[in-house]
């Protein structure tokens, strides 16, 4: 069977598991204590995704819009 998320994913999910059983995972906006293992993960994944999105925009650097739109015209 094919993995559905990486290792780093893994990492997080288990980060976010161990602080919850601390009692020091917080949740988003009203930085309410986590009770529930379900939300320890989906916070642990929000993070791995978060932290993947932005490795992907670092690596292609944007283009102005002069830049795309003399890009778009030529083919």
């Amino acid at each position: 069977m094919a993995r559905k998320y990486s290792k780093e994913s893994g990492r997080k999910v288990e980060r976010a598991l161990h602080k919850m059983k601390e009692g020091t995972l917080r949740s988003g906006r009203s930085g309410k204590k986590v009770k529930s293992r379900k939300q320890a993960i989906a916070i642990g994944l929000s993070e791995a995704r978060r932290k993947a999105s932005s490795r992907g925009r670092a690596s292609r650097p944007r283009r102005s819009g002069a830049q795309a739109k003399a890009a778009r015209s030529s083919s």
